[in-house]
């Protein structure tokens, strides 16, 4: 998971299953299959298992007041501008390579303008970094640990956009970190709900006593000054420095680091402090401390691709839009002038269209990138953009551990960055007698090459630091029923210093040519929000185009150049 949000690019699935000596050979690419065809994903969840004594029973939050702050309202205006925007007399037909949160956005808002988009999927399942797939028990396995945020905006409209704002299932306001040295035991920074922000956050900090001392605390809150008297301007100039950098010059103590921005930066961008830009902190900081709910965290009720993808495809489907799943693109093939001819399928299929956006993860983008546009600086910019490696890991347990929360909690382990036990926090993952925990494995560069055997074993032995009075690394307490694990190569794009100025607007340089995805230019970074955002800003762009757009497919326009 990230705090901002998890999105991923190729994704490897591998499973295994104890008690049975086959071993479930997923180690390979979703959806290497080239045929395309409609969406026929299935909209019904799976029966509770009979074994179930106990019917779900859920604990959570009601939904808190979003709807007053600034940043939803300037979200909610950007949505009702593509319903209220003048119906175009030609809709454009546009063809979008990939079915992410990013390409999803960005179809949705189109056809909420009127036109006809084509969104293209290259695996057999929607929702790219947040794809999930069901294995032979009808159980689920995802990319990531998604957690929704009161500070993601558009996010919170497009779940009411849609009308499924009570698949969101909100948690206390806390953030809860697990102690390496008090095995077991747990720290919390509980945010009061009588107070407004950031006075809420500030207390929350004031009242632990058992991460920081308070000399630390204000030297923190010295070093923290100049970002909350400078504003945007300070956040942004620190795109150059490290987090570990940033806190030295200002005199932060180590120890502040160590015991809260280890877990933080690596729950951000599944990265160490000595490589994330500091920029990216202050910005996850500034949500969380500016809006009274920004730091509130919700899990969805089940699955993604169901539970949230496909009310999207439905809306756009409504729409008179379209969206195929196993239809990857093999070349961008170009006109005389280095615009867009057409995509070229792997199964010899050609789509043609008036405008198309490459919604996929930069490493794809850059892959499939014509040899004319390499050296367009736009376009070489983004060789600085790179994903991160990351891996999730799912373990089912013959029992229900004790020793957890209805939470996302924060292991501060060296190798894993959050986990929750989604048999208490999800609906659709319920079971009374057996955990299932979901675990982020990172940094992961030096074990993304690694077998499935030896990740399990390592996260067993992490595990046993956090349950050390029910799982043991020899497996001689809770014992493993099953496990699945998901390997991301490249996730979203590594923060790291001096990233942003090769973060491209999503209006390329080439017309009729558009980009969106997290690493695009948009205020909330790599996360879910920043790929839904980008693809509104990608859908304003193309209606803001509109009349050149037309007029270019009519061929009335003289031919220009591309720089």
């Amino acid at each position: 998971m990230s705090l901002c949000g998890s999105v991923s690019a190729l994704s490897l699935r591998c499973g295994f299953r104890h008690g049975n000596s086959d071993m479930m050979n997923f180690m390979s690419f979703r959806g290497s299959e080239s045929m395309g065809h409609p969406l026929t994903i299935p909209t019904k969840t799976r029966p509770r298992k009979a074994s179930h004594p106990l019917q779900v029973v859920c604990l959570d939050y009601p939904r808190p007041e979003l709807e007053d702050t600034v940043n939803f309202l300037e979200a909610s205006y950007l949505s009702s501008s593509f319903r209220v925007s003048p119906r175009p007399t030609k809709p454009l037909k546009i063809i979008i390579a990939g079915a992410g949160l990013a390409g999803l956005s960005t179809a949705k808002y189109l056809a909420d303008a009127g036109h006809k988009p084509l969104l293209l999927e290259a695996r057999d399942v929607l929702g790219g970094k947040v794809a999930a797939w069901k294995d032979e028990d009808g159980d689920w396995y995802e990319t990531g640990l998604h957690i929704f945020f009161g500070a993601y905006p558009n996010i919170q409209n497009l779940f009411g956009e849609l009308g499924i704002n009570d698949r969101l299932q909100w948690k206390e306001h806390s953030m809860i970190f697990a102690m390496p040295n008090k095995p077991g035991e747990f720290s919390r920074f509980d945010f009061p709900e009588v107070l407004p922000a950031p006075i809420n956050g500030i207390w929350a900090i004031l009242k632990n006593n058992e991460m920081l001392t308070w000399p630390e605390k204000v030297k923190f809150a010295i070093g923290l000054l100049p970002a909350i008297l400078g504003g945007q301007a300070y956040v942004e100039a620190q795109d150059g420095i490290t987090v570990k950098e940033w806190m030295r010059k200002q005199g932060i103590p180590d120890r502040v680091t160590t015991e809260v921005f280890i877990a933080m930066s690596k729950a951000l961008n599944f990265i160490n402090p000595d490589e994330l830009s500091m920029q990216c902190i202050l910005i996850a900081l500034n949500r969380f401390l500016q809006e009274k709910h920004g730091s509130k965290m919700a899990f969805l009720d089940g699955n993604p691709p169901e539970r949230l993808c496909m009310p999207i495809v439905d809306h756009i489907r409504s729409l008179g839009g379209e969206v195929k799943l196993n239809s990857r693109i093999q070349k961008i093939e170009l006109n005389s002038d280095a615009t867009v001819k057409n995509f070229l399928l792997t199964n010899g299929e050609v789509i043609e269209g008036d405008v198309f956006v490459f919604a996929t993860p930069v490493d794809i983008l850059k892959l499939l990138l014509p040899e004319s546009w390499k050296e367009i600086p736009y376009f070489k910019k983004l060789e600085k953009l790179v994903g991160v490696p990351v891996i999730n890991v799912h373990i089912w347990f013959d029992r229900k551990l004790k020793n957890t929360s209805d939470h996302l909690l924060f292991s501060r382990s060296p190798l894993l960055s959050v986990y929750a036990d989604m048999s208490v926090t999800c609906k659709e993952y319920y079971n009374p007698n057996q955990s299932m925990l979901e675990l982020v494995f990172a940094p992961a560069e030096e074990w993304i090459s690694c077998s499935d055997s030896e990740i399990i074993d390592a996260t067993m032995k992490e595990l046993a630091k956090l349950f050390p009075d029910e799982i043991s690394a020899d497996h001689s307490k809770a014992k493993i029923l099953k496990y699945h694990i998901v390997k991301t190569p490249r996730s979203v794009y590594k923060t790291v210093p001096n990233c942003e100025p090769c973060r491209p607007l999503q209006r390329s340089p080439v017309e009729g040519f558009y980009l969106a995805g997290d690493y695009t230019k948009q205020k909330y970074l790599a996360s879910m929000e920043g790929a839904v955002l980008s693809g509104k800003f990608c859908a304003q762009a193309i209606v803001q185009d509109y009349e050149l757009l037309v007029a270019r497919g009519e061929g009335t326009l003289a031919e220009a150049s591309i720089w």
